[in-house]
Formats: C-alpha cells, structure tokens, sequence
C-alpha cells in the first residue's frame, strides 16, 4: 500500500482542461514529477497546489511500484499553512523552486534535500537574508557534487581563516599571499578563509554576504548555462 509522504510543489502546469503536472520536492526522495486530477468546485484542490503550501501526498501503488517518471497522485491535502514569505522573502522562495526544477532531476535521488529546503523556507518566512539564500545554494551543490572542499586547500593543508584564496575550478582553494582584490566575480578576485569557514558552519556575516554570493554564482553558472533565472529578474525589477 502507497504511503503518504510530506512535500512541497515547486512548479506546476496545466495538463488537461481537469489535471496538472507538478515538479514536487518530496521528503525522503527528492524531485518527483506527477499528474493529478484538481476537481472543481468546492472539490477542488487548485488552492493548495501552490509553492511554499506544505502538503501530504500519496502516489498511486502502481506509478510507484513501476517507478514511472510521471506518477499519478492518488490523494493530496494541506499538512500545515502556507509559509507566510512575502517580499524579498517571497522572490527568494521563487529562486530557490526554479533552481530546484532547473538543475535536479528526478533520476537524482536526494533524500536529504527536502529538510534544507523546508529549513531555508522557515528562515525565510522568519525574516529575510541573504544567507539562507547562501546555506541552501551550497546544499543543493553538494547534493550535486559540484561544491569543493570548505575544509582543505588545494594543497591539503586546512583552510585559515586569516589567509585569502582563489578558487580553481575542478581543483578548489588554492592560497595566495595577498588580497589584493576583495570582490569575488566569475572566478576573479580572492576569498578570505574566515569567509568560507563561516559559509562551512553556516555563520556568514554581512560583511561576507557579497564574496559568498559571487562564489555561489560562479558554481552554479555552468549548471544553469545559458538561460536566465526568471526569478532574478524580480529581484532586478524591485530595485527598479
């Protein structure tokens, strides 16, 4: 018998004039990619398939049994109320669900992802910052085995908090004597170790927002490619 399981949809698109496909971020999983039925009426479910609504979920026995990349939801309801995010906090909710979509795939298996997710939401709707932002990105990057070591140098030496780095791609931290450009932009620039320390043990501070930012950009440039985030442009409007 299916169980149910805890999860979040992430994206969803009208399938048939009566079902939707969702992307759904599902605890113990990961992605999963499923069709349901949204009734009408006072029956429908339309008012939960929301992003930041956690739900409860359960898949029919034989879309799991068989393991089909599009499953089939048997039953779907409210587990709590929508994470109240609003604002930046709201933009930052949208970022980290299209990063989800563009970059996990439902043959990828992260079971652990759903609790940083659900944790960064929390964080969110508690307050804004950037950090969470931050703390989620480099989860997502380990999941995917693209994020380098934040405890050793390119040289195996442990990473110092008062020494200054430059990033090798495919190699990691290498050190370097001075800082002679504190900025962090595609690749250019150094890296102070008491940053990505902090960034290790999920402590930034403000002063280190913006190195920690561009070193999350340059990661996650080429697994994004080309295409832009939508949900920067929010962000690029708001400022407007």
């Amino acid at each position: 018998m299916a169980t149910m399981k805890r999860g979040y949809v992430l994206h969803h698109r009208q399938f048939r004039e009566s079902s939707v496909i969702v992307n759904l971020l599902i605890e113990g999983v990961g992605r999963v990619d499923a069709i349901t039925r949204v009734g009408s009426g006072k029956r429908s479910i339309k008012s939960i398939l929301q992003p930041f609504q956690p739900l409860i979920i359960q898949f029919s026995a034989k879309s799991e049994a068989k393991n089909l990349g599009l499953k089939n939801i048997t039953q779907i309801e409210s587990a709590a109320p929508a994470m109240p995010l609003s604002a930046n906090s709201l933009y930052s909710g949208f970022y980290l669900n299209e990063l989800l979509v563009r970059l996990l795939s439902v043959e990828h298996q992260a079971e652990g992802l759903f609790l940083d997710y659900h944790r960064a939401l929390l964080a969110l709707a508690k307050q804004f910052c950037s950090s969470h932002l931050r703390y989620f990105e480099m989860a997502l990057l380990l999941e995917l085995g693209a994020f380098p070591s934040l405890a050793y140098d390119t040289q195996g030496d442990l990473l110092d908090s008062g020494c200054h780095y430059r990033f090798i791609a495919d190699g990691g931290f290498i050190p370097v004597a001075t800082n002679q450009d504190p900025s962090f932009t595609h690749g250019k620039g150094c890296l102070s170790g008491s940053m990505l320390l902090a960034l290790a043990a999920q402590n930034l501070q403000p002063e280190q927002f913006n190195q920690a930012k561009g070193l999350m950009r340059y990661l996650l440039t080429p697994l994004l490619g080309n295409k832009p985030l939508l949900s920067r442009l929010l962000f690029t409007k708001k400022a407007d």
